[in-house]
Parts: structure tokens; sequence; C-alpha cells
């Protein structure tokens, strides 16, 4: 029985050919989020892109999913996917864009622009004092994977001491000055001047950084969370910092999300809120490199070989 394939994928009209040419015998078909049909997923037995999880209960013979994101929470709740189908993420792709959104939210905060901004709105010319230089400075990445190291090497590049956490060392990683395990967070939190989080969502990282580890961080360290909002105990935060703990603080993701109206976090001056956008398919490069980060894996399991971002392991064929 030949594939049937749904690439939901941003995909360029010359770049559809790429993917056909690996596997002509399939059938292909390249439907929107928002337009695929009943059939179509009923009929699909690899869908590449960002599916409605709600609407995966239909996609009946589907075996492999290679999502366009690489966070996939939603098709891993029980009840939306069989244990049979593998899910892939889309490990890496958006490496640069994500370690570039941190980077330029550490030197907001560091420079206070924030709290300009706000100042600018009340019409206010007021000097805010003290600034910070990430020159010098210990940045601890809690997640020292493909993001992690991309976000460590611009901050080199500015002159930081770069340390990165990880559940095992098995050998270096391009960015960091040292690497550690994860069961060294609490030594290694009073030494940072910086502390980024980018850590998935497990049932391990749930409140990851709570009032107790927020307690341990330097009181004029900055935080950046970048992973999964539920890494960060957001409470504790938001009472630490209302405390006056903290230089400052970045969130691009938050729980739940959108967050609540009524949050304390929206109101705190030298945190920065963004909506989850540190990602996506924003910049042509992210695009890129996801696009080709799918046909790579796509040319694998046309060969047979081991698939790569692997979320739920594979059931060989």
């Amino acid at each position: 029985m030949s594939e049937y394939i749904l690439n939901m994928f941003p995909l360029v009209e010359e770049e559809k050919p790429l993917f056909e040419s690996l596997m002509p015998d399939a059938v292909w078909e390249y439907p929107g989020r928002s337009t695929v049909t009943d059939e179509q997923l009923e009929k699909a037995t690899i869908i590449m892109g960002w599916p409605k999880a709600q609407e995966m209960y239909k996609a009946v013979n589907l075996h492999w999913l290679q999502a366009l994101w690489m966070g996939v929470d939603d098709y891993l709740e029980p009840g939306i996917l069989p244990h049979h189908v593998t899910i892939t993420t889309c490990a890496g792709a958006y490496r640069q864009a994500v370690s570039e959104h941190m980077l330029a939210t550490l030197l907001s905060l560091c420079r206070k622009l924030p709290q300009y901004r706000d100042n600018q709105s009340k019409h206010l010319w007021k000097d805010l004092g003290t600034v910070r230089t990430i020159h010098g400075a210990t940045v601890l990445v809690v997640g020292a994977g493909v993001i992690g190291s991309a976000f460590a090497k611009l901050c080199k590049c500015m002159g930081a001491h770069t340390v990165g956490l990880k559940r095992t060392v098995t050998g270096g990683v391009d960015g960091f000055d040292e690497l550690d395990t994860m069961e060294h967070l609490d030594e290694r939190l009073p030494q940072a001047d910086v502390v980024a989080l980018i850590v998935p969502h497990t049932p391990e990282t749930v409140h990851l950084l709570d009032a107790r580890r927020i307690a341990l961080m330097k009181p004029d360290a900055i935080l950046l969370s970048d992973g999964r909002g539920t890494v960060l105990d957001q409470q504790a935060l938001a009472e630490a910092m209302n405390a006056g703990h903290l230089w400052g603080a970045a969130l691009d993701v938050t729980a739940p999300e959108p967050l609540n109206a009524d949050s304390p976090l929206w109101d705190i001056p030298n945190l920065l809120l963004t909506p989850h956008v540190a990602g996506g398919i924003r910049m042509e490069v992210s695009r890129k490199s996801a696009v080709d980060f799918a046909l790579s894996n796509f040319r694998r399991y046309v060969n047979r070989e081991p698939l790569v971002g692997v979320a739920r392991p594979i059931v060989p064929r």
C-alpha cells in the first residue's frame, strides 16, 4: 500500500518536488491547517506540519507525525494519538530565532529598556540610573541543547562565562565554558548573574524553578524563560520580584497561554512579557530551516534510517 502524505509545512512551490522525488509513488496532498478535510485525515499515513490536535482522532491510518514545532505537548496528551504513532519534532530548526530573541530580551533588561518604554508612554524624561552588562557575567543555561548552545555562543561573543546544565554530560557542547548535570542546579544558581530556562515540559520539569530555587538566585540576577511556561512557578516569581528580588526577568512562555488577565506578572516593571513569539515562522531563515529539517527526516524515513527529534519512539514498519 502506498503512503498517503499530508504535507502541511509552509512550503514554497519549488520545495514540493524535493519531497515528492523521495517517494514518487506516494499520494501527496498539501492542505492548510484550517482547510484539511476529514477524508484527508482519515487516509493519511504520514502528516507533516501542525494539524489541530483535537482533530487527530480522525487520522486512523497514521503512523508518523512530523511536527512543525519543537513543542508537541498537545499531541502527547492521552487519547489524541494511538501509541503506535511516531511523533518527531522540528528539533533545532528555530535555534537562531529563539537565541536571538533571548539575547535581545536579556540586553533590554540590562539597559532597563522596558522601564524606559513605560516612561515614554507617560511622556516622562527620567534617567533610571545604573545599568548592566553581560561582559564578565556568568550565564547559566538550564537546558544545554541546540537552542541553549546557540544562545551561549551569542553570550560568549559578548564576553560572558557560560555554564550549561543537561541531564547527562558525555562531552563538550559548543558555546559552553562549563557543563554540569541537572542535579547540580541548586549549587549553580547562586553563582549565576543570568539564568536561562530552555527545557521542555515533562513531569520532572514542572516548577523546576520554584520559590526555593528563585531564592537561591542572586538578588540582582536576571531570569529568562523560553522553554515551557510550566517550568517556572509564576506566582513565586511575582512574589519574589515584588519584594525586590532579581534585577529583571523576561518570559516568552507562560502557563496558561494566553496569560490570565489578572496575573500579577503583567504589572511588574522590570519583567518583560512576550506572547510566545521567540520561535515560529516569523523569519525566512526559520521557515527554511524547518522545511530543511523535515526534508532531511523524510529522507531518513525513506532510507529506513533513525529519525531525528523523536518525541515518542518509532514503531518498526
